[in-house]
């Protein structure tokens, strides 16, 4: 019976796993503040305003945060979903994009353990959620996004390359594997934006080629079910335009966490 392996086990991925319940605490506790962070990524990107400066402030009455103001999620509970100085009601999205980067730091730790897989991989987490909400949120793809994910995968391939030696085809050639696939559609279809190469590129960067393929056909299935159920419930007309970016980088996290599990089904059942 086929197994397929993922070649980053070269990498001893499952060295670290359940090594103890502290590490797991850490990282709970890191996802969510970096989720935190991403939630002022979110908002400030599309505005084209510093994520560093000016501090956290509420957008309505620009009220400095205080840090008891920032903790990550129970800010938001004891606060009560408000601002503490204008009482203007917070959107429920910020704490849960805290706990989604939280729940798949988790899941990646638990697939990868801690490893620099594991660290590639939640990286790529937090982008695709940067990338995925605000091409949701305007159906624009920002290339400082792209470009800053494209430079972290580059980072990765020569630290591999020099640790593993050979290692980086494999993803260089997932980088090409995703650009030509979505420009041939963009080209072919006109029905999706420049943009969706860049996170297609950036995500085969980091997955390489079966991880990229695999990604890319969830993502086309996934945007097919989404615009189907769209359009069956009349919530846009035909002609208007559906963000494919958050399908990229749905497909992609799949593809990212159960690469593994997917193809084996697949050879076990189909093949």
């Amino acid at each position: 019976m086929f197994k397929y392996v993922i070649n980053e086990n070269k990498m001893n991925i499952n060295q670290y796993k359940g090594s103890g319940n502290l590490e797991y605490v850490l990282i709970l506790i890191l996802g969510l503040v970096i989720g935190s962070f991403l939630n002022v990524c979110i908002y400030r990107i599309p505005r084209e305003e510093s994520i560093v400066f000016p501090p956290s402030h509420c957008a309505k009455c620009n009220h400095n945060l205080s840090p008891l103001d920032l903790v990550p999620v129970m800010s938001y509970i004891f606060l009560r979903g408000k601002c503490r100085y204008c009482k203007e009601k917070i959107s429920m999205r910020y704490p849960l994009i805290e706990l989604f980067n939280c729940v798949l730091y988790l899941i990646v730790y638990f697939q990868f353990g801690l490893t620099l897989v594991a660290l590639k991989y939640c990286i790529l987490v937090s982008i695709l959620i940067v990338i995925g909400f605000i091409d949701y949120d305007t159906q624009f793809v920002f290339t400082s996004t792209t470009i800053f994910g494209g430079i972290i995968a580059i980072i990765f391939i020569l630290i591999q390359t020099i640790l593993y030696k050979n290692e980086s085809t494999d993803l260089i050639l997932g980088g090409i594997i995703g650009f030509v696939i979505i420009w041939l559609i963009v080209v072919l279809t006109k029905g999706m934006g420049e943009g969706d190469i860049e996170i297609a590129t950036v995500c085969g960067l980091f997955l390489g080629m079966k991880g990229i393929m695999l990604g890319l056909f969830l993502s086309i299935v996934l945007g097919g079910a989404i615009g189907i159920i769209i359009l069956c419930l009349k919530l846009k007309k035909a002609k208007e335009k559906i963000a494919f970016g958050p399908c990229i980088a749905i497909g992609s996290l799949i593809a990212m966490i159960w690469q593994n599990e997917i193809l084996n089904f697949y050879w076990n059942f189909f093949v």
